[in-house]
């Protein structure tokens, strides 16, 4: 990082040589936006000198990454320049293909239809249809299913809301190589996108494998989570879904629709 830069960035470091009081003043009297904005500057700057392709990241995606990283610009700048690498590495034609994930699409086990009520696309899996397969076509599937969520993001939305429904989950369904990967992805190359994450019908040998992937859950995403308690479960999806959008396997009027067909 240049002088310049680094004098620039520690410029926003909001109450670094004020008291507690007087830093919480400072930030009320700055709009969060106006932070942002400028945070978003200071890494456009930050990652075109590190990586020339970064000047086609748009500003939305720059704040995603920032807000990931509690607005660091150091820390969300290195996020963004691992994702990128990732990006031209792993995924180099610019999408993937169904070809590439055929086993994981085979199992129909991921869906995606109708909104929340604050606009956001509804996605629905059923655990117990997933079977292990390698963990680099997993990964493929996981890319795949969160690229086609974000095409589908209404203009003004970022984020979607998730159903994990593990009615009938046992061991032959548990992969904790592929969880890990696959929130690895999530987190790393799609922060902000997960809006809220409801997970039903929890059977108890579940609990195993969530106490062993847990720990590798940010703080941000864990705040996402929500277990529903089975005889709550449609009164709590009908708080944030209309019945009009809830999927039918719940009690809803939406039909289910293959993310491959999405």
């Amino acid at each position: 990082m240049t002088s310049y830069l680094r004098q620039k960035l520690n410029s926003f470091q909001i109450g670094t040589s004020l008291s507690s009081s007087e830093s919480d003043d400072v930030k009320q009297q700055v709009p969060i936006e106006e932070i942002e904005l400028s945070k978003i500057e200071l890494m456009k700057a930050l990652l075109q000198s590190q990586d020339p392709s970064a000047k086609d990241v748009d500003d939305l995606m720059m704040r995603r990454f920032l807000r990931a990283r509690d607005l660091d610009v150091e820390k969300a700048s290195a996020m963004l320049l691992k994702y990128l690498k990732w990006k031209k590495e792993f995924v180099p034609n610019g999408f993937i293909s169904p070809s590439e994930i055929p086993n994981d699409l085979a199992h129909n086990k991921l869906f995606m239809q109708g909104y929340d009520k604050t606009g956001r696309p509804i996605v629905l899996v059923f655990a117990e249809r997933h079977k292990p397969t390698t963990v680099d076509e997993f990964k493929r599937f996981v890319t795949f299913t969160l690229d086609k969520i974000c095409a589908r993001m209404p203009s003004g939305h970022e984020k979607f809301t998730a159903i994990a429904d593990l009615q009938g989950w046992g061991y032959v369904n548990s992969d904790i190589r592929g969880y890990l990967a696959a929130l690895s992805i999530m987190q790393d190359c799609y922060p902000e996108r997960l809006g809220k994450l409801f997970i039903v019908h929890v059977p108890y040998i579940f609990m195993t494998a969530w106490k062993m992937v847990y720990p590798f859950i940010d703080k941000n995403t864990k705040k996402k989570i929500v277990f529903v308690d089975d005889k709550k479960l449609q009164s709590a999806l009908l708080e944030d879904i209309d019945e009009t959008q809830l999927p039918d396997t719940f009690g809803g009027k939406m039909k289910l629709v293959p993310i491959q067909e999405c």
